[in-house]
C-alpha cells in the first residue's frame, strides 16, 4: 500500500518546523551554549534540541495561513 503524495507532502510541511526548530536549539548550544555548564536547557545538547523541537512544535500553528470563512 502507498501513501498518496499529498499525504507525504502534508507529513512532511507539518514536521519542517520541528526539524528545524531542533536544528536551531542545537545551534545554540554549540555557538552560543553555556561555557559553565550550569545551564538548564543550554548546557546539555540533548536538551537544547529538544527545548528547540518543542518550540517548532508550538509556533507551527502560528504558521498556517488563515482560512475564509471561519
Amino acid at each position: 500500500m502507498e501513501l498518496p503524495k499529498s499525504v507525504i507532502t502534508s507529513w512532511l510541511w507539518r514536521s519542517l518546523p520541528v526539524l528545524l526548530g531542533a536544528l536551531g536549539g542545537y545551534a545554540y548550544y554549540y555557538f552560543i551554549g553555556c561555557v559553565s555548564g550550569t545551564c538548564p536547557i543550554t548546557g546539555n545538547p540533548w536538551t537544547s534540541t529538544l527545548y528547540g523541537a518543542a518550540m517548532g512544535f508550538f509556533l507551527m500553528p502560528s504558521l498556517r495561513k488563515p482560512t475564509q470563512g471561519s
